[in-house]
């Protein structure tokens, strides 16, 4: 399986935002970001990518200023 759980760093800490995460869309010149689980569930989360490690299954979003 290829999909990956997501988090937002908040004060150093990473805080999950949605498990088995299959599809980020960029949207609004990137400025937020549209999640997809392989369950259907969706989100929208503002901020940036900050890392991506697919081998963790692992992507970080950080708030945007």
């Amino acid at each position: 399986m290829c999909e990956a759980n997501a988090y937002i760093v908040k004060d150093g800490r990473e805080e999950l935002v949605m498990e088995s995460v299959d599809v980020v869309e960029p949207e609004e010149n990137h400025s937020r970001y549209r999640l997809v689980s392989i369950f259907g569930e969706q989100k929208v989360i503002r901020g940036r990518i900050m890392l991506m490690n697919l081998v963790d299954h692992k992507i970080l979003f950080e708030k945007n200023e």
